[in-house]
């Protein structure tokens, strides 16, 4: 066993399941906060219904994605010290901000939405979730502008054999964070839009009686991912000649070939499928295109993971690229711990994913309850 390999697979393990998570918070909270957005404007008991329906899936998956996160952060010290010693000073600085404001601002935020209900005013209620969804994306910018130093180092200089930040502005500025931030954020509203699609697709073929609620969520989560879907493509494209530039081994190596062929596919087909289904499920429902519409929940995330793969696995044997080597930032730590580490890291993951998909499963197949999701003040709306 070699511990550097098993630290590898370790950290590869808990970022894909966090990632499924973070890729679902993101989207959902986008599309709860257009809809109540629609519900304060239009005042529709309906849209005010879907908002907390579609609210509390979104709720659940957050809750499950804080553990996963904490965790994953924790491996940085524990199994990556090297990389915490040599690039701490510029890698750590995002992170610290991710953590101190966009995260904390965003739970504050969260929470008050949660118990905000029939206690705040409809106008602040809804800057709640704006703030929460912005806040979201604030915690994906700095996660992003942390990776895009690995991928291509900026605003630094070697000093006393550890690397000092000397141009916060250039982190910023790095070629491969804006494209890719913009990808990740698109990506994250195309599975939104996929799983909102789904789930009512599924709900409409089990005869629900709620067929209202569920048609005009349909709708809207094609709509999502309808327009996402162009923007995920275009802007993971759009990555191409950077990668080539600045690492041009990556788009050579037969594994990343594997999962970028994978991750474009996918693209392509939930490109085409969402605005085949936009047209045929507008106004009518067609079982074929509702089945085709459920068949589709599980592949926004099988290419989020694909796409990450192709990201991360492809600059080895560089953590940070061309100045920090994966063998000399891995801890010394012997590789039975390491083992066992591993082992119960993914049982833990594996045991909140489970518990995520259950408990939205069960309140997917329960539905909307007519006299559980009506503020008493709708009409004032």
């Amino acid at each position: 066993m070699d511990a550097v390999v098993l630290a590898r697979v370790q950290f590869a393990v808990t970022t894909s399941f966090h990632f499924l998570f973070v890729l679902l918070t993101l989207g959902l909270v986008t599309l709860v906060a257009i809809t109540q957005t629609r519900a304060l404007l239009r005042g529709d008991p309906v849209l005010v219904r879907m908002t907390r329906y579609w609210g509390h899936l979104y709720v659940i998956n957050y809750a499950v994605g804080i553990a996963t996160g904490i965790v994953m952060e924790f491996q940085f010290g524990l199994n990556w010290s090297g990389l915490s010693t040599f690039a701490g000073d510029i890698f750590g600085a995002p992170l610290a901000v991710e953590t101190l404001v966009a995260f904390f601002l965003e739970s504050t935020f969260l929470g008050l939405w949660i118990f905000g209900w029939d206690r705040l005013s409809p106008r602040l209620h809804l800057a709640l979730i704006w703030l929460v969804a912005l806040t979201a994306y604030a915690s994906a910018l700095w996660i992003m502008t942390a990776n895009a130093f690995l991928q291509h180092p900026v605003g630094h200089e070697l000093r006393d054999g550890v690397l000092r930040l000397t141009d916060f502005g250039a982190l910023l500025s790095n070629p491969t964070f804006g494209p890719a931030l913009v990808h990740v954020l698109f990506g994250a509203l195309l599975a939104g839009g996929v799983v909102m699609a789904g789930i009512s697709a599924l709900q409409l073929l089990r005869g629900t009686s709620e067929t209202e609620f569920f048609h005009r969520s349909l709708r809207q989560g094609l709509v999502a991912a309808a327009i996402a879907a162009p923007v995920t493509i275009g802007f993971g494209v759009a990555q191409f000649p950077i990668v080539g530039e600045l690492q041009p081994d990556k788009l050579d190596s037969a594994p990343v070939g594997i999962f970028l062929s994978l991750m474009m596919f996918i693209g392509l087909a939930l490109l085409i499928s969402s605005w085949l289904l936009v047209h045929v499920l507008w106004k009518r429902q067609r079982r074929w295109a509702l089945r085709l519409a459920v068949a589709a929940l599980p592949w926004p995330f099988v290419a989020a993971i694909a796409g990450w793969f192709v990201r991360e696995i492809g600059r080895q044997p560089w953590l940070v690229q061309g100045l920090l080597r994966t063998e000399d930032a891995a801890s010394q730590t012997d590789p039975a711990t390491m083992l066992a580490s591993l082992l119960v890291f993914t049982a833990v993951f594996a045991g909140l994913a489970v518990a995520d998909w259950r408990l939205i499963a069960k309140v997917a197949r329960r539905g909307p309850k007519s006299d559980e999701f009506v503020p008493q003040e709708v009409r004032a709306w």
